[in-house]
């Protein structure tokens, strides 16, 4: 490993860099290497909540869209593990999010260039070499063993942090928590008795939901606090759903970066709302509980912000904000659950070694080209590619996993300098460019 240069070093295995994984290995002429921290292959672990399913369909796995004849589709999985016919009698587009993680795990052990238990430490540009290229060092957990991997190009693929609020760093995690951790600590929230969720997407009446469901078994009261106006849907109209095409990312990269920022805006509806279905359920699973009586155990307080949290002799208190009424107020729970979402995960050492050397368009937000590409201020060959961090350069499909495959297309054909996998091209009914227009 020392001597060889790759052509493709992956930093980080999630879904993204495991579908790339999984295309390159596919491909003949190119030999990659992914590194990850952990020890294994686990999506979102602490929200793999039973009877939730995921808000995309199943085609969006880590192959089809790139390979319908991959060994690594979804379908393939199904026939492999016996499921075809109950998963045709099972009649849903959607999958449950435990069995999607499964799927993933199941593609990780077949894949030889995926090394789980390996933190990358820093990256040396090796650009005045006689073959310019990248010089990663890698250190192996268990034994802590440094490794120098060398590659042409390199793929950021770090995923998302927490956001969590100022101040939380010093309170216990087994009070106030992000939902990233919810599961692991679900068993400890079931012995209070005043839960309050804080947020207003998928995320957070996912665990509204889970613990309404255990409320019938224990005596606690339950709170959502939501800083939008309200509980809404997920827009997941059919031409709305356009958005998350090839040809939609190819109008909104052209744009302008205030073009692009003032866009995302209008694409909330698209990124933001929460899926239908699981409004339903938490709809009739309210209206049930409340037929005969009111459930005073139960709050659902939108149009608040929360905008701070300390630790009180018997719990904690929320300061809280009613904007549109411009009421300030504070709240009491014993324990709380932060639904605040995720911001990209930058590694300390990307910024030590590349922050001068690459072009940015705004704060903490650099320029990336239409393929992926880390735009430096020299000429090169050797690529950065990254799959982090690209709402502001490629829209509200930079987390959608049926456009990771797209993304992940690009890639390999760039670094092969061939169509290994074809781009899907005029795929949408809508156009949205002038320059395609027919008058």
């Amino acid at each position: 490993m020392d001597e060889q240069i790759y052509d493709l070093i992956g930093i980080g295995i999630g879904p993204y860099n495991l579908g790339l994984a999984a295309l390159a290995d596919q491909a003949d002429d190119i030999e990659a290497v992914f590194f990850e921290r952990t020890p294994e292959f686990i999506w979102h672990p602490g929200m793999l909540i039973e009877k939730m399913d995921l808000q995309v369909p199943f085609l969006a796995d880590l192959a089809t869209f790139a390979d319908p004849k991959s060994p690594y589709t979804f379908m393939n999985y199904l026939y492999e593990h016996d499921r075809m016919f109950p998963f045709f009698f099972h009649r849903h587009f959607e999958v449950p999010r435990q069995e999607y993680n499964d799927y993933m795990q199941w593609v990780a052990n077949q894949l030889g260039s995926l090394y789980f238990g390996h933190t990358v430490l820093d990256i040396m540009d090796k650009k005045d070499a006689e073959h310019p290229h990248y010089e990663v060092i890698v250190e192996e957990k268990a034994t802590g063993e440094r490794k120098y991997v060398k590659s042409k190009h390199v793929v950021l693929g770090t995923g998302n942090e927490p956001l969590v609020l100022d101040g939380m760093e010093d309170l216990p995690n087994e009070d106030v928590l992000h939902t990233s951790r919810y599961l692991f600590e679900k068993q400890n929230l079931l012995k209070a008795k005043h839960v309050t969720v804080v947020g207003s997407g998928q995320s957070a009446v996912e665990v509204f939901l889970d613990l309404l469901e255990e409320q019938e078994r224990q005596d606690m009261k339950l709170t959502l606090l939501t800083r939008s106006g309200g509980l809404f849907s997920l827009d997941k109209a059919k031409f709305a759903q356009e958005a998350f095409t090839p040809s939609y990312v190819d109008y909104f990269h052209n744009l302008s970066f205030e073009q692009r920022e003032q866009t995302l805006e209008t694409l909330k509806p698209l990124r933001n709302g929460i899926d239908p279905q699981t409004l339903t359920q938490l709809y009739t699973k309210l209206y049930h509980r409340t037929a005969g009586q009111r459930d005073s155990r139960v709050l659902i307080q939108p149009m608040t912000e929360v905008q701070g949290i300390k630790a009180v002799e018997d719990g904690y208190e929320l300061s809280c904000k009613q904007w549109q009424e411009d009421v300030d107020y504070t709240y009491h729970s014993e324990k709380v659950v932060l639904a605040l979402g995720y911001k990209p995960h930058i590694p300390s050492w990307f910024m030590n070694r590349f922050k001068d050397a690459i072009e940015w368009e705004g704060e903490n937000v650099f320029k990336v080209t239409r393929d992926y590409q880390l735009v430096f201020n020299d000429n090169r060959n050797h690529h950065f590619f990254t799959l982090t961090n690209l709402v502001h350069s490629h829209g509200a499909g930079a987390t959608n996993l049926g456009l990771s495959v797209h993304r992940n297309v690009h890639i390999i054909n760039t670094i092969a300098g061939r169509t290994v996998y074809k781009n899907q091209q005029d795929n949408t009914f809508q156009q949205f460019s002038m320059k395609d227009f027919e008058g």
